[in-house]
């Protein structure tokens, strides 16, 4: 059969997408740990890596018997150094190397896993993984995600609003959700506030869980007095009453006083003046006796 072109080039972007990944065997104290519970939390593992799409697995099992045969068993124990554990990836044709070391005892068993990318010989990043976790971090399948894939680290949260016109805000950031209500977001405690002008702000801090749905029901507290009802309905603030001043402090009654006022008092001066007299003291200034 005969290929296209397109279906060459799609063929080869498949092919270059698809990324083979190799699995050390563990250690426990810089020894390679064959224990029943740790072959068991490495088949976990391993499962896990081949479950995410573009992704091929080479098992701990061919890898050690790659070593064997190369004649290297120092590569069984690289315990985090990045340059052996590129020789190791080089060896088995693998573009990254998940390794770990073992820790704890009997069924209480936490995996510290590390990924190496083999073309830098540096480590991309690690994680944790609990033998038998049932918590909130996905076991042995989101111990893969955020080792390989971490973006799609994530959980949803499913938002029931009962107000229309409200606004969502994540860790301070405007976001939109779903038509279903819903928002993907990296797994963690998320802090979430829902705004609408004539609610009272809706804040809560939230635990995504890994590949989860969370339900979250918004009920929001309406304010005593909104803008449209105060439009519709102005209260006395809104109006200036004018209130009468008693009779004493009236215009027409004040302003004749003082005009009646002022004119007794230039006749008096005048009088005084005319009469040889201090007007302020009413003394006479040539002597003569104040009439």
């Amino acid at each position: 059969m005969r290929l296209t072109p397109l279906a060459i080039v799609l063929l080869s972007a498949t092919a270059m997408a698809d990324r083979t990944i190799a699995v050390a065997p563990l250690s426990t104290l810089g020894a390679e740990d064959k224990s029943a519970a740790t072959k068991k939390m490495l088949g976990e593992i391993e499962r896990a890596i081949a479950a995410l799409p573009g992704n091929k697995v080479v098992a701990a099992a061919q890898v050690a018997q790659a070593i064997d045969r190369a004649k290297k068993p120092q590569l069984k124990t690289c315990e985090g150094d990045a340059a052996c554990l590129a020789e190791l990836g080089k060896l088995v044709g693998a573009d990254v190397v998940v390794t770990g070391e073992v820790g704890g005892l009997g069924d209480s068993r936490v995996i510290y896993l590390g990924a190496t990318d083999v073309a830098t010989a540096k480590e991309l990043r690690s994680t944790t993984f609990t033998l038998g976790a049932t918590d909130e971090a996905g076991g042995a399948n989101g111990a893969a995600i955020r080792l390989l894939e971490p973006d799609r680290y994530r959980g949803t949260l499913r938002f029931a609003i009962d107000v229309a016109g409200a606004t969502v805000f994540v860790n301070g950031s405007r976001v939109a959700l779903s038509p279903k209500g819903e928002l993907a977001l990296p797994v963690g405690t998320q802090a979430v506030r829902i705004t609408q002008p004539q609610y009272h702000d809706f804040i809560k801090f939230i635990d995504v869980p890994y590949g989860r749905v969370v339900d979250v029901p918004v009920r929001m507290q309406e304010y005593p007095i909104v803008e449209h009802d105060v439009k519709a309905k102005p209260t006395s603030r809104d109006r200036i009453i004018y209130v009468e001043p008693p009779l004493w402090q009236r215009w027409y009654v004040t302003a004749p006083a003082i005009t009646v006022l002022a004119v007794a008092v230039g006749i008096l001066t005048y009088h005084f003046a005319s009469n040889g007299l201090d007007a302020a003291t009413c003394r006479p200034i040539d002597g003569t006796k104040c009439m």
